[in-house]
């Protein structure tokens, strides 16, 4: 079962991904800000994480930059309400760039698509 780690700082947001996410077959641990989420990544393995870019602490932009010199392989894919960021050269190293939506369809593509 891949293992999926959300970094989002909403609560709710990150309960509804988990919960639709273990639904689609995914082990699910939950971060709510770039700081905790770098923590876990030193401590575990994931196949996969999920990250929004505005978060207190450490937002997902430091965050992303952190985990790609930790960890290159692992897939992350930016999940965030603002498109503005798309322009943003650190925001070009991740494997996917989503504009959050109700419907979670495009975000379980993305993810299907980039854990083999």
């Amino acid at each position: 079962m891949p293992k999926l780690l959300i970094v989002e700082d909403e609560k709710n947001l990150r309960d509804l991904y988990g919960e639709e996410l273990i639904e689609s077959g995914y082990e699910i641990v939950k971060a709510s800000n770039g700081k905790t989420a770098i923590e876990l990544i030193k401590n575990d393995h994931f196949d996969l994480i999920i990250m929004d870019i505005r978060m207190p602490e450490m937002d997902g932009i430091e965050t992303l930059g952190k985990v790609i010199t930790m960890e290159k392989k692992i897939p992350v894919i930016i999940y965030t309400a603002y498109s503005n960021y798309k322009s943003n050269f650190m925001t070009w190293t991740a494997d996917a760039y989503l504009t959050k939506s109700s419907n979670l369809d495009e975000l379980k593509n993305k993810i299907q698509e980039l854990i083999p």
